[in-house]
């Protein structure tokens, strides 16, 4: 099988599996964990299979007919109007969980038709073939019809029956002219599925600020809100040109290393926890979580004051039983000595 979306070698089976260039072969691969792991019946093992599809569109099916195949082998699926390929993208127990997690019934999964024989698969390139055309002539139906909508990609079915227009909005929009001149021009039928901004970026890819592939275009599948707290949390400059990715939205990244800080963050005190002393009020001016430092300044002036955290849970332990008559220097030389 070769690939029309980055001139893959016709001979390869499986498809290029460039997540840098190809949006559909294996864009989004999940290592599996549990390949190894083997089931004491027959009966018992997972006969579901998860196939990718185009902008890492992942669905669920049952290998009722028991086929031999491998992960990245091109699959023939049931559809609700005739048939589309998938690629292989995980199996074994590991599909299990995911139904577990995503809460997938499995009298509600279709089933596997066949391996696709070489007509199967030279529709499915010819379909693929017209995408790009298809696109370029809606958005040019998009502009004269004045829609306010954009039309991001689209998605041929294997047999050409159908297609998925991609389309990014911020109202609702009344496309039902669109979808009369669609379905009239491409004798098909459409089906027109809106995306936010995040998908967007993971359709179209790029470089982001950290000198790597994005990660919404090469393996973030899962993509979530992210909450201008995570940055906050994680003591990070509210800058918008520093935590705004490409898309125009937080980035994705901030939520990776956030439950890290929220569970480092339970060991310290409040933030605006100050310290009653001889001198006057110590408050807090910045904390590193990792070091467990807390750095305090008297309020009547001077300079930052570098705390071990065990150090401020003495002193505040103090304050709670109404002792105040101390130094934070007194403290450090102590602690030091």
């Amino acid at each position: 099988m070769g690939c029309t979306s980055c001139n893959s070698s016709k001979s390869s089976k499986s498809g290029c599996k460039n997540s840098n260039t190809c949006t559909r072969c294996n864009k989004f691969s999940v290592f599996d964990w549990l390949n190894n792991l083997t089931t004491s019946s027959v009966a018992n093992k997972c006969s579901i299979i998860e196939l990718s599809f185009k902008n890492g569109r992942k669905e669920y099916y049952n290998n009722l007919k028991n086929l031999s195949f491998k992960i990245g082998d091109p699959i023939v699926v049931q559809c609700d109007i005739g048939h589309d390929i998938g690629l292989v993208s995980l199996t074994g127990e590991l599909v299990r969980l995911q139904l577990r997690r995503k809460q997938i019934k499995k009298d509600d999964i279709r089933s596997v038709l066949r391996i696709p024989t070489q007509i199967d698969l030279d529709t499915w390139h010819q379909a693929i073939s017209l995408e790009k055309s298809t696109m370029l002539y809606t958005r040019k139906i998009v502009k004269d019809l004045k829609l306010k909508m954009k039309i991001t990609d689209v998605e041929f079915q294997a047999d050409g029956k159908r297609a998925i227009f991609y389309y990014l909005a911020d109202n609702r929009v009344d496309f039902r002219e669109l979808i009369k001149l669609l379905a009239t021009k491409f004798k098909i039928k459409i089906l027109m599925k809106q995306i936010g901004a995040r998908q967007e970026a993971g359709i179209i890819g790029g470089i982001g600020s950290c000198g790597r592939e994005l990660c919404c275009g090469s393996w973030l599948h899962d993509i979530r809100s992210v909450n201008i707290s995570a940055a906050r949390y994680q003591k990070l400059s509210l800058n918008p040109q520093k935590i705004t990715g490409q898309c125009g939205k937080l980035k994705c990244c901030l939520n990776f290393e956030l439950d890290n800080y929220m569970d480092s963050l339970k060991e310290f005190p409040k933030n605006k926890t100050s310290i009653k002393t001889k001198r006057g009020v110590a408050v807090v001016q910045k904390i590193d979580i990792f070091k467990k430092v807390i750095w305090y300044s008297y309020a009547k002036g001077g300079d930052w004051i570098e705390v071990d955290l065990d150090v401020v849970k003495k002193m505040l332990s103090l304050n709670k039983s109404g002792k105040s008559n101390f130094l934070i220097e007194d403290f450090i030389s102590k602690n030091n000595t």
